[in-house]
């Protein structure tokens, strides 16, 4: 990265001397979406909440998954990263490419990347199609489509941060899928023995297709890697159930500690 790189927008919860977990939302969601989830983690962290690009305060910024993660330890810094979804395949790259920055890695809901070409060539023009579908109806109108989906059917509407959702333009979340959608995602199974932190998958209970990524996620890191199922709740597990996976989190970042 060069001096003219974009920054990223964050704001700061808690700090108080505790160490530093920075937090990376999910597509159509920003910085503001974490609610008591990320009052919890402040409450004894050092909590820093990032605008990934296309997103909040950063959707003007547009950029591949590489270069996404770059943008975000710029932003963090060295930390434990904790990465839902768009935010998990972001901080899975950024622990990739600069592991002397990630302490420890935390994966809510996310891959590795669909091994089969055809069928990552067939998601990423599903995602295309979207981001034209998004910006010919509008930000309000597709959050209510993306919330309707299957997906996110244990997630309550007081719990989606809907208000802060539609604060993000649809240019920017257009570029997002276009740019970061899982069909842009290269594959990187055969690396993650590479990551030598410590890292938790997590999914929750009722998120069979995740459940099943979170296994072989571990699977893959190896000894270095604890899977976490978060009960009571599907695929939005810090916003469906904040309180035990905060809880969980916690207790490993407690039995994981690394140097300073």
């Amino acid at each position: 990265m060069t001096d003219a790189s974009p920054e990223l927008h964050t704001d700061t919860l808690g700090g108080t001397g505790g160490e530093r977990l920075v937090l990376l939302h999910g597509f159509t969601q920003n910085r503001r979406c974490w609610g008591p989830f990320a009052d919890d983690l402040a409450r004894d962290h050092e909590v820093v909440l990032v605008d990934l690009p296309g997103h909040g305060g950063s959707a003007g910024i547009a950029a591949d998954l590489p270069t996404a993660a770059d943008l975000v330890v710029a932003a963090g810094g060295r930390a434990t990263y904790v990465g839902y979804s768009l935010g998990g395949r972001i901080a899975l790259h950024a622990a990739l490419r600069h592991p002397e920055l990630v302490a420890r890695l935390v994966l809510v809901g996310a891959t590795a990347g669909i091994d089969d070409p055809s069928e990552r060539a067939a998601r990423r023009r599903h995602d295309e199609a979207l981001a034209d579908h998004l910006e010919e109806v509008g930000t309000e109108v597709f959050v209510d489509e993306w919330l309707a989906q299957p997906l996110f059917a244990g997630l309550r509407r007081d719990a989606a941060a809907v208000p802060e959702r539609l604060r993000n333009p649809p240019a920017g979340l257009a570029a997002s899928l276009r740019t970061t959608g899982t069909g842009t995602q290269e594959p990187s199974w055969d690396r993650l023995g590479s990551i030598q932190a410590p890292v938790l998958v997590m999914a929750g209970v009722d998120d069979g297709k995740f459940s099943a990524l979170a296994t072989r996620l571990g699977r893959e890191v190896g000894a270095n890697a604890t899977v976490a199922l978060v009960p009571r709740s599907g695929h939005s597990t810090p916003f469906e159930n904040p309180a035990d996976t905060a809880s969980i989190i916690r207790r490993w970042l407690r039995s994981h500690p690394v140097t300073p």
